[in-house]
């Protein structure tokens, strides 16, 4: 058979005879006879230089002559596709987090066709394909188990499949994170595009946020200023369009980080979900990473060290989630940037709060973007000389030339450096004889009565125990409530539970904050003086697990201080009197992620796949 029997005349243009590629084993046992490898590569190279295009790394696959060819064209074929899509142009995969089971990134099919629509106008050839999407609000026990399960996912497919670059499609707390991070451990040319907030929800003549608005009305309905068919109503005001969380949570705390990284274009991180414009940027962002693949512009050109703490004081300045933190620390190990926690509270120190959106202020994202969204933060910051200005974006410019012509429409809410919302450090890490390896409290959404507290430690061994026993127990405003085995090994994944609702009795009183403590994490929608991400966990035997009820709890955020008042001998005592909780059977995925999680102060990536892994092609399938 030759090359033009494969294909009826009136099909079109024909693919010109092209032998095999440059993948490993690409003349496998079994293939047609021919040149040998090497005179194959000289073959195609000498084809691709007369016809002035580049060597893709598709065309070991749809270049290849012979069965192995016509394997990897013809069943592509069955989708309408005609011959002249493997011509050589740029083949640009697609990477969706799409999902009915996962709210937030329902819509996500929609932003596909737009950034198809881009990838067909920029001469590249777009195939949409799905990785693992975890929905963080359906979800058990928590998304964060399968945060690096998305980054496999994303990973294996990219590497393993015929793609000059990919557009990442996240939207959802953990799949954003997950897919820069399987993107950064191939380095093929790649760039980011968020699905979008929501729009603000609406109840009864005030505007409401998504997750912060739903402690506050479980708080309100405990006190018994709220009914059950009130919370009914209210739910459905708060969730009235597609798109993630619009309060400053995780979601749009890691949209804007993408943005901040370089890794999603100017402007992309506020615009809501079903505003025309998410779909205008979402086409643009298809049709740049053709360019990109041109450029060959990568992942690890992009994320450098600089580019990290352009995030890190991005988050300072929005007043974004702590969850940033551990998704900063694992995103950085995938492209072998040195980040450590001490590097959050040392760059953040100097950068105040300068976005008054909830749960730290007042608005929401769809304010946020109307005002001017992300680019006004990052020339706020370029101009008062807390930006590494010259880190390199997608775009394929500075970060400095990206924002320089940004405008601020509403200054209440996005104000100035010199105006900030909120003084400099929201986010502080803590360290003590309680927390050797670290502990974060975000200040911008704590009290500052609390912020220094010295008070009797009330211990729980899990949140179903501190549920089931808090409202029969007799606390006061002034205890600390510890929640542990909330950690990566322990719960397993880390869920967000530290925030763990104040006892009955006390909100009717009218307490509204106590100091809670937990190796757990907390929704970024949330609030409240919570002490999270505390290391080590207690299930390895950390000070955590050592505390008992009863003991004195000493915090001291200015000092950066988390410490129970102990001599070290008693400390001793009980780490030898300690017992690590007994496990229950478990296999697969669970089991995988227990024995290689690393703690939360390296960012809870599975230990063998942090660093990059590249993108050579893989042996012949056939």
């Amino acid at each position: 058979m030759t090359e033009n029997e494969r294909t009826p005349a009136s099909a079109g243009p024909e693919v010109p005879p092209v032998p095999a590629g440059t993948g490993p084993g690409s003349s496998g046992a079994g293939a047609p006879q021919g040149p040998a490898a090497g005179e194959h590569d000289a073959v195609q190279e000498a084809q691709d230089r007369a016809a002035g295009r580049p060597r893709r790394r598709s065309q070991a696959w749809f270049g290849a002559s012979g069965r192995g060819g016509m394997l990897y064209r013809s069943w592509l074929r069955t989708q309408g596709t005609g011959p002249e899509v493997f011509d050589g142009r740029p083949v640009i995969g697609i990477a969706t987090t799409w999902s009915e089971l996962n709210p937030c990134n329902a819509h996500l099919d929609k932003v596909a066709e737009a950034v198809k629509r881009g990838v067909w106008q920029a001469g590249g050839f777009p195939l949409v394909f799905p990785v693992v999407s975890t929905g963080e609000t359906l979800i058990r026990p928590t998304a964060m188990l399968y945060r690096n399960m998305i980054a496999m996912s994303a990973e294996e497919l990219i590497r393993a499949n015929p793609l000059d670059g990919v557009v990442l499609l996240g939207g959802c707390d953990k799949t954003t994170p997950g897919l820069l991070m399987g993107a950064a451990s191939v380095d093929l040319p790649a760039i980011m595009v968020t699905g979008g907030p929501q729009l603000n929800g609406k109840f009864r003549g005030q505007d409401v946020g998504s997750g912060t608005h739903l402690w506050k009305f479980e708080a309100e309905m405990a006190a018994g200023r709220m009914t059950e068919a009130d919370c009914h109503v209210a739910e459905g005001c708060m969730a009235r369009s597609a798109g993630h969380c619009m309060t400053m949570g995780t979601a749009s705390t890691m949209a804007s980080v993408a943005e901040a990284l370089g890794m999603q274009l100017s402007g992309s991180a506020s615009w809501p979900a079903v505003d025309a414009r998410r779909y205008e940027i979402a086409q643009a962002a298809g049709q740049r990473i053709v360019t990109m693949v041109d450029e060959d512009l990568r992942p690890s050109q992009i994320m450098t060290r600089e580019a990290f703490e352009n995030a890190i004081r991005t988050v300072a300045a929005i007043g974004g989630s702590t969850n940033a933190i551990i998704h900063l620390l694992a995103i950085a190990g995938r492209v072998g940037v040195p980040l450590e926690l001490e590097d959050f509270d040392r760059l953040a120190s100097v950068v105040p709060t300068i976005v008054d959106l909830l749960p730290s202020g007042r608005f929401l994202m769809e304010d946020f973007c109307y005002a001017g969204g992300l680019p006004v933060v990052l020339r706020e910051l370029s101009v008062a000389g807390l930006l590494n200005d010259d880190a390199l974006t997608v775009s394929g410019q500075s970060i400095a030339k990206d924002v320089a012509a940004a405008e601020c429409w509403n200054r209440d809410v996005i104000r100035t450096i010199a105006e900030p919302l909120q003084e400099a450090g929201s986010t502080a890490v803590l360290r003590g004889n309680l927390a050797p390896g670290g502990a974060v409290v975000k200040q911008s959404a704590a009290s500052p009565h609390l912020l220094v507290h010295r008070g009797r430690a009330v211990v729980f061994d899990s949140p179903e125990e501190y549920h089931h026993q808090v409202d029969d127990l007799d606390l006061s405003p002034d205890d600390v409530i510890v929640v542990r085995g909330a950690g990566p090994k322990g719960y397993p994944g880390m869920p967000e539970v530290a925030n763990v609702p104040l006892p009955t009795k006390l909100l009717k009183a009218g307490v509204t904050d106590m100091v809670r403590i937990s190796d757990g994490r907390m929704s970024g929608t949330a609030f409240g003086t919570v002490i999270l991400h505390v290391t080590p966990e207690a299930a390895l035997g950390g000070p955590l697990g050592l505390v008992r009820t009863g003991d004195e709890i000493v915090l001291d955020v200015p000092g950066r201080s988390l410490s129970v008042d102990l001599p070290d001998d008693e400390l001793e005592r009980r780490r030898a009197e300690w017992q690590a909780p007994v496990r229950e059977s478990e296999s697969g995925y669970v089991w995988l992620y227990r024995e290689f999680v690393q703690g939360a102060d390296q960012g809870a990536d599975l230990s063998f796949l942090r660093g990059s892994r590249g993108s050579a092609v893989p042996r012949d399938s056939h």
